[in-house]
C-alpha cells in the first residue's frame, strides 16, 4: 500500500523489520518452552535468545533457497552457532508464519478500534449539537418528511457503534495461534509449547488446526472491516448528496488555498468524500478474496499466502485511513440550518400530507377516499398551481371533516421533532 494512506503506528505493523521480529520471538518463546520442559540445556537457551537477524542476509539467503522462512532460520542460526540447532524444533513453517500473522492482525485491530473510538466521539458531537436542527427527511433522493440533522448523526452513531462490536468479536476471532506442527497432531512438538508461546504472545491457542489455522477466521475479520468500510462509504455518500449545488445543507470544510477544478475557480467539490466511497470498493474486494481463501486442499495449500501478504496490509491500511479522514470530516462539517430550513419550504407543505391524511381517516372518512383526495391537492402543488395548506383549506369536502383550526393544526412543523428526546435517551443515555 502506498505510503500516503498509512499512519506510522498502522506502517510499522506490516514493516518487514517487525513481522521478522515477531517470528522470532515466537522463535525464542518456543525455545523457552522447550527449557522449561527439560528438552532445551539453560545455556543453550542464553545462547538462543541473543539470536537476531539481518533483512540483507535474509534477502541474499531467499535468493538461493527461494524460501522466506528457511532464509530466516538460516539468518538466524548465523547469529546463534551450534545451539541453533534447536530453533524450530519440531515446528513447520505456518506456525510461524501464521501465529505471526495473528499478532499483526491483532495489533492492527486494536488500531482501528481505536479509529473507531474517535469517529463515535465526532459522530455523537455533531449530533447533540444539532439534535434540534431541523431539516427534511429523504426517501428516493426525494422529499419525505423532516427530521433532524441530530437524528442523522444518531443513525451514524450507532451503525459504528455496531461496527465496533463486530470488530471487537473479529479481532478474538483472529487472534489465534498455532504451534501443533506439519498436520496440526502435535507429533514432533507437545502442545505444552503452543500453549505457552501463544499465552505470552496474548493469543488463544486453536483448539485444533491442520498445518495451519482455518481461514474462516480471516474472512471474518475482512469482513468485518469490509462492512465498516462500506458504513463509512454510506456516511460519505450522504455528506456528498448534501453538498450538491441543488441542497448545500452540508459541506466539507474547505481551506484557505485549496482549489476544487483546474478549471473552474468556483469548484469546492466533496473531494474526501469521494475519496472514501472509492476506498470503501477496495476494502470490500478483499474481503471477498479472503472468502475466496477458505477452501483449501486437504491440511494444506499455498494459494492463500500470496493472497494474503496483500490484503492483510491493504485492508487495515486502508481502513485505518478511512478512520482517520472520515473523523476529519465529521468534526469539520460545515452544516447550514438556514439552508435546510429553506430546503423544508421547497414544496409547499407536502411533507404534511400523511398527517392530514390520518386526521381524515380519523374523523370518519375512508382512508381510499382520503388518500385520494390528498393526492390529488399534492399533485397540483408538484405543478407549481399553490401550496398545500391553502389547497386544503378551500376544499369544501375536506372541510366537512376538518375545521380550519383542525387544519392549520396539521401543518405544524414541531409534531415531527417531539420523540427526538426519547431517541437521543435510547442512542446516547445508556453511555
Amino acid at each position: 500500500m502506498i505510503s500516503r494512506y498509512s499512519r506510522p503506528e498502522m506502517e510499522r505493523i506490516w514493516e518487514l523489520e517487525n513481522k521478522y521480529g515477531t517470528w522470532l520471538r515466537i522463535e525464542k518463546l518456543a525455545c523457552e518452552a522447550y527449557a522449561e520442559l527439560g528438552q532445551i540445556p539453560a545455556e543453550s537457551l542464553a545462547a538462543i535468545q541473543k539470536g537476531s537477524f539481518s533483512l540483507e542476509r535474509m534477502e541474499e539467503l531467499e535468493e538461493i533457497t527461494q524460501h522466506d522462512v528457511i532464509a530466516f532460520l538460516t539468518a538466524v542460526g548465523e547469529t546463534i552457532g551450534e545451539d541453533a540447532r534447536f530453533v524450530h524444533m519440531g515446528m513447520t513453517s505456518s506456525d510461524v508464519l501464521d501465529t505471526g500473522l495473528a499478532v499483526q492482525l491483532r495489533d492492527a485491530a486494536d488500531l482501528i478500534l481505536e479509529g473507531v473510538n474517535g469517529l463515535l466521539v465526532e459522530i455523537k458531537n455533531k449530533a447533540l449539537e444539532h439534535k434540534n436542527t431541523l431539516m427534511i427527511g429523504r426517501t428516493h433522493g426525494i422529499h419525505a418528511e423532516p427530521i433532524t440533522f441530530g437524528l442523522k448523526m444518531a443513525v451514524w452513531y450507532e451503525e459504528a457503534g455496531r461496527s465496533r462490536t463486530r470488530l471487537h468479536g473479529a479481532r478474538e476471532m483472529i487472534a489465534v495461534g498455532k504451534l501443533s506442527g506439519a498436520v496440526g497432531t502435535y507429533a514432533t512438538l507437545p502442545p505444552e509449547v503452543e500453549s505457552y508461546v501463544c499465552e505470552k504472545l496474548g493469543l488463544h491457542a486453536a483448539r485444533i488446526s491442520t498445518q495451519i489455522v482455518q481461514r474462516d477466521r480471516h474472512a471474518e475479520f475482512f469482513s468485518a472491516l469490509a462492512i465498516l468500510a462500506s458504513s463509512l462509504e454510506k456516511f460519505a455518500m450522504e455528506i456528498r448528496h448534501l453538498q450538491r449545488t441543488e441542497v448545500r445543507e452540508v459541506g466539507e470544510f474547505f481551506a484557505k488555498g485549496q482549489k476544487g477544478s483546474s478549471a473552474m475557480p468556483h469548484k469546492r467539490n466533496p473531494i474526501g468524500s469521494e475519496n472514501l466511497c472509492g476506498l470503501a470498493r477496495m476494502v470490500r474486494s478483499y474481503a471477498l478474496a479472503a472468502l475466496e481463501n477458505i477452501p483449501l486442499w486437504h491440511e494444506r495449500d499455498i494459494s492463500h499466502s500470496s493472497v494474503e501478504r496483500v490484503i492483510a496490509p491493504d485492508s487495515t491500511i486502508l481502513v485505518d485511513f478511512m478512520l482517520h479522514r472520515m473523523i476529519g470530516l465529521v468534526k469539520n462539517l460545515q452544516v447550514d440550518p438556514v439552508r435546510m430550513e429553506a430546503n423544508l419550504g421547497m414544496t409547499g407543505g407536502l411533507f404534511f400530507s400523511q398527517e392530514l391524511l390520518l386526521r381524515l381517516a380519523k374523523k370518519g372518512m375512508s382512508r381510499e377516499e382520503a388518500y385520494a383526495l390528498v393526492q390529488g391537492h399534492a399533485m397540483e402543488v408538484w405543478k407549481g398551481k399553490g401550496d398545500l395548506l391553502g389547497l386544503v383549506v378551500g376544499d369544501p369536502r375536506i372541510r366537512e371533516f376538518l375545521e380550519e383550526a383542525e387544519i392549520q393544526d396539521v401543518f405544524r412543523v414541531d409534531r415531527y421533532t417531539r420523540h427526538v428526546d426519547r431517541i437521543f435517551d435510547r442512542v446516547f443515555g445508556t453511555e
